[in-house]
């Protein structure tokens, strides 16, 4: 067990939200009685900048302030008025600049957007226009701020500094210890806004134990679902209420002869408390107590359910805790009155995940109850597509990257690999071998027990902690991000995001790791901050009465003319995208490059499906043609689907 020193206070850049104020100078003459304050607010905004947001307050009493049409209306009149009804893209075409309406905001004001992007004069000219209606009290540009020398949120726990490379911005920055760190999941800049308050995480594992500085508040309302005395430990079959970890130790009788239980690769061990650990990281330790470690979304409550005992745990018992953590019924146990709004599985094992296994089935019965399922990509340095439940259709799969951003060499990779997260490199410089790094691991509490937990009174500073590394501790950090922007939903008043808008997020605002990987690992190191920050800025549903929607029930990514969309990847899922075509010239969309196997679908003016189309392209491979000689002029909506990686989609005409 390592020895503790002092903290030390670190300092980190965080972006946040700063509210924008009127100039000095009118607010200044509008006390003297000078005149009125400005209707226009585009005070400090650079020349360089761009603007699509805009933020417009009518009068009580005006016609439009309570009706999304009229604000829509006015908008697209003030567009016109102002001669920006059409803007140019790079390709040299021109397209009508649409508004959409995105949401009416807690000061009474509505939140409007434009397809295309504004510069600072005819940003200001749009907005000049929009405030010339006698009905309109007030625009301001809704633009994207930064704090300037303000640290982001470091708790006071004393290990914190020393230990959390892992919460650390990527920025090169050294650790504690000297390392410059680009692997870090920019979790501390991410508690400026939330900290998981009003979110339940499941963590599928060995369980919990008393700890003084873990929530274990949800340990008796948790679950042990292990149906076999030999696994579970206890003197009979069957399963027991509560999710306390009861030890898991393979070094005495009758396992450590069990050639099932324990093996070259698997060799007799004490008890991991591996369930505390993954637990304290997604949430569970407490933080900013002045005590120990922190933990991810330590406002968020932690609901532990035992499924790995002596020598593991079975799928029939983890796939029944699956349905059972997020909400939906099991058979003989109680109903779960915390439904987990995610669950964490840092476990698994060989052989792949069809789409009709029983695993497969279960997380999609919590993913229709609303559960995000995050799972671990396995510790064998091979393609997760061979793994369960890495490869199981639905789950958002997390490989392991050391503090250098390089690819832990344990780590699983491949298509079926959606995100990379934090989980340790072991040796110094993330090799794959050498002199094992104090940075080379996740730090977190555990039991100091040897087999059965030691009492929570027994248990002092200097063994309660310890510590992993794997994609299981890589996982917990996805788990734990994904309950910050939830939470981060519920204190904006914003409903739940599905589980495919959370995995879209997560990936678009994943960072590239400065290291390039030497095998697949998803769209990046994920980035606790961005990914929040993402959350709470989705649009709301178009609304079809006064605005242009895609095709019900779809979200389609736009296609620009000639412009290619590389580095796609997809595991047996669908993904929409748009393009905007002209009448009479040649359409072709292409995909090209890569590995794997995809399937194109396009249709006009709605969304295709594998059996409606308009026109199609299956061939074996990723290199697929869909061609209009004579295209009507619209939206073409062009689905893709299949398993494959590093692919590129363009369309041109």
């Amino acid at each position: 067990m390592k020895k503790k020193k002092l903290a030390v206070t670190v300092l980190a850049t965080v972006v946040a939200g700063i509210l924008a104020s009127t100039s000095a100078v009118a607010a200044q003459k509008n006390k003297l009685g000078m005149g009125e304050a400005p209707k226009v607010n585009a005070s400090g905004v650079g020349e360089s900048e761009t603007f699509s947001r805009f933020i417009v307050r009518y009068h009580d009493g005006a016609t439009a302030r309570n009706n999304k049409a009229a604000v829509v209306k006015n908008a697209t009149t003030a567009l016109s008025r102002a001669g920006l009804s059409r803007a140019r893209a790079a390709s040299g075409a021109t397209a009508a600049v649409g508004v959409t309406y995105m949401r009416k905001l807690a000061t009474g004001s509505d939140l409007i957007r434009l397809s295309s992007k504004l510069d600072r004069a005819s940003a200001e000219a749009f907005a000049r226009q929009l405030a010339a209606d006698p009905n309109v009290a007030k625009v301001t540009i809704d633009r994207m701020r930064h704090a300037t020398a303000q640290p982001a949120y470091v708790p006071n726990d004393p290990y914190f500094a020393e230990d959390h490379w892992h919460f650390m911005a990527p920025n090169g920055t050294p650790t504690y210890n000297g390392v410059a760190n680009y692997g870090g999941a920019n979790v501390s800049a991410a508690w400026d806004v939330a900290d998981g308050t009003g979110i339940v995480i499941a963590v599928l594992d060995t369980g919990i134990t008393a700890h003084p500085d873990v929530d274990t508040s949800l340990g008796d309302a948790g679950y042990d679902f292990i149906t076999d005395s030999y696994v579970s430990g206890r003197a009979t079959d069957g399963r027991a209420a509560g999710g306390w970890d009861l030890g898991s130790w393979t070094n005495t009788a009758p396992w450590n002869t069990d050639p099932q239980c324990v093996s070259a690769s698997r060799p007799p061990a004490n008890s991991s408390w591996h369930g505390t650990h993954v637990s304290s990281t997604a949430g569970a330790e407490l933080t900013d107590n002045g005590v120990g470690e922190s933990g991810i979304a330590h406002g968020a409550k932690i609901l532990p359910v035992r499924v790995l005992g002596h020598c593991g745990g079975y799928d029939s018992d983890i796939n029944d805790a699956i349905v059972w953590s997020a909400g939906g019924h099991v058979d003989g146990v109680p109903d779960n009155q915390n439904p987990a709004q995610v669950i964490n599985l840092s476990l698994g094992g060989s052989g792949a995940c069809a789409a009709d296994d029983d695993a497969a089935l279960a997380i999609a019965q919590a993913r229709s109850l609303g559960a995000v399922v995050v799972v671990s990509a396995g510790n064998s340095g091979a393609d997760a597509g061979n793994y369960s439940p890495a490869s199981c259709p639905g789950v958002i799969t997390v490989a392991s990257n050391g503090v250098t951003s390089r690819r832990a060499y344990y780590s699983n990779y491949g298509s079926a690999v959606e995100i990379s997260a934090p989980g340790g490199g072991v040796y110094a410089n993330d090799g794959s071998s050498g002199s094992q790094a104090y940075d080379g691991f996740v730090w977190q509490a555990k039991n100091p027990g040897a087999t059965t937990p030691v009492p929570v009174g027994e248990i002092n500073a200097a063994t309660a902690y310890g510590g992993m590394a794997g994609t299981s501790q890589a996982a917990p950090h996805v788990s734990g991000i994904v309950a910050l922007m939830q939470g981060a939903r519920l204190d904006a008043d914003l409903p739940l995001l599905t589980p495919d808008e959370v995995l879209s997020i997560l990936q678009s605002t994943a960072r590239t790791p400065q290291i390039a990987p030497d095998r697949p690992i998803g769209a990046g190191i994920v980035d606790a901050a961005a990914a929040v920050a993402a959350a709470v800025n989705v649009e709301e549903p178009c609304d079809p009465e006064t605005e242009e929607c895609d095709p019900p029930g779809s979200v389609a990514t736009p296609l620009t003319n000639k412009v290619p969309v590389g580095g796609l990847a997809g595991n047996a899922g669908e993904v929409l995208y748009s393009f905007e075509a002209q009448a009479g010239a040649v359409l072709s969309i292409m995909t090209y490059g890569g590995s794997g196997n995809v399937s194109m679908y396009v249709s006009l003016g709605e969304e295709p499906t594998t059996d409606a189309y308009d026109s199609k392209s299956t061939r074996a491979g990723n290199s697929e043609t869909v061609r209009f000689t004579a295209p009507t002029a619209g939206t073409y909506y062009i689905k893709l689907t299949g398993t494959y990686s590093g692919l590129t989609l363009v369309a041109r005409q």
